[in-house]
């Protein structure tokens, strides 16, 4: 089963906010089944914000020992060519504790309202373990609604899969969530699916997250 490889979106945070600005932003889920934490932190290079760099960092724990082969760790820098407001695509150099090092190229796509976020990011990479390819498609969905000045409501949806060769199905996970969000302040209740494998293996957790800007 650990010859399974894991993929992570590097935006799987952070991406409600203007997209080249400097912040850093980190979530806490946690449940009965597994828990999750991830730091994400981007900026711009150059004063004209052509040039952006983002850092994922992450880590998944499951509570039962029969599921720890699924436990991982990873790391992910990416630099960003900003072609507009709207699309960009760059290089990246991601490490994971299961699947090792990964050379990547990703594309982004970005829909934004005050209200609705829509991501979609296109990535192509090559491990350098098994020395095989693999395409992965990241999407995101945020819409919140203000209650008070200081008070809304979000609902967020993260969806992956990839695909190594694209012919085997490598790791999928679909991750829901819906809360308050009081000051920047986020949090609320979520539930996450994740598969893996070419005959996927599903892991259901429900739990409770936090989501602020550092």
């Amino acid at each position: 089963m650990k010859k399974i490889a894991t993929i992570s979106s590097a935006f799987i945070l952070g991406l409600a906010n203007y997209l080249n600005a400097q912040f850093t932003q980190a979530e806490l889920f946690s449940g009965f089944d597994k828990t999750d934490f991830t730091l994400y932190a981007s900026y711009p290079v150059n004063e004209k914000e052509t040039l952006s760099s983002a850092t994922l960092a992450f880590f998944q724990k499951f509570n039962d020992e029969e599921n720890e082969v699924f436990d991982e760790v990873g790391v992910q820098p990416t630099v960003f060519w900003n072609l507009n407001k709207r699309v960009s695509i760059g290089p990246s150099l991601y490490y994971n504790s299961i699947s090792g090092f990964a050379q990547r190229l990703t594309a982004k796509f970005t829909v934004k309202t005050p209200r609705l976020l829509v991501v979609v990011l296109p990535t192509v990479g090559h491990y350098q373990r098994t020395k095989r390819g693999y395409a992965e498609t990241f999407a995101q969905i945020q819409f919140n609604t203000p209650v008070s000045g200081k008070v809304s409501l979000w609902i967020n949806g993260q969806f992956l899969t990839v695909w190594d060769n694209l012919k085997r199905h490598s790791r999928s996970f679909q991750q829901l969530r819906g809360g308050v969000s009081i000051k920047g302040h986020q949090f609320g209740i979520g539930y996450d699916l994740d598969q893996y494998g070419p005959s996927p293996v599903e892991k259901h957790s429900f739990g409770v997250y936090y989501r602020t800007i550092l």
